[in-house]
C-alpha cells in the first residue's frame, strides 16, 4: 500500500480541523495555506470527505468545513479506504478489489501479503482521527 498525495492532503486537513474543532468552520483558503495544499485540489478532497459524512459544510462568509462526527468515531482506515481504496499490497489479497491470479493456490508470497494487508488494516482500523490528532499535538509541542 502506498498512500496517495490526495490521501495525505485529506488526513492533514482532517488533523488541522480535528486539532481545532471549534464551533466555527475552516475555510478552504485557511486550510490550504496552513497545510501548503493547492486550494483547487483541496476543494475536491474536502468535497469527498463531505460526501462521505466525515465533514459538514456551510456556505457564505463564515462558511467552510468542520467535522460532522467526533474524531474518536472516525477510524483512519475509513479515510484511507475512502480516498485510496483497498489497503492490500497486491490485488490478489485484496478483500474489496480482489483480482484472481492463476498462481493463487501455489503462490508462496500470497500468505505473506495477506498478513501485511491484515496488519495494515488492523493498525489503521484501531486508530481514530482523535488518536492521530493527539500524536500530532504531542509532536508539535515536543
Amino acid at each position: 500500500m502506498r498512500m496517495s498525495r490526495k490521501c495525505d492532503y485529506a488526513l492533514r486537513s482532517l488533523i488541522l480541523i480535528g486539532l481545532d474543532p471549534h464551533d466555527g468552520y475552516h475555510n478552504i483558503a485557511e486550510i490550504a495555506q496552513a497545510e501548503d495544499i493547492p486550494p483547487k485540489y483541496l476543494e475536491q478532497v474536502l468535497l469527498a470527505l463531505k460526501n462521505a459524512g466525515i465533514l459538514s459544510a456551510k456556505s457564505g462568509p463564515n462558511g467552510g468545513y468542520r467535522l460532522q462526527k467526533d474524531p474518536a468515531e472516525i477510524p483512519v482506515l475509513d479515510i484511507v479506504r475512502l480516498i485510496d481504496g483497498p489497503v492490500a499490497p497486491a490485488r490478489c489479497v485484496s478483500r474489496t478489489a480482489h483480482e484472481k491470479c492463476p498462481r493463487e493456490s501455489i503462490c508462496g508470497l500470497r500468505p505473506v501479503l495477506a498478513e501485511v494487508r491484515d496488519a495494515i488494516a488492523k493498525i489503521l482500523g484501531d486508530m481514530t482521527l482523535a488518536d492521530v490528532c493527539r500524536k500530532a499535538s504531542a509532536a508539535k509541542s515536543g
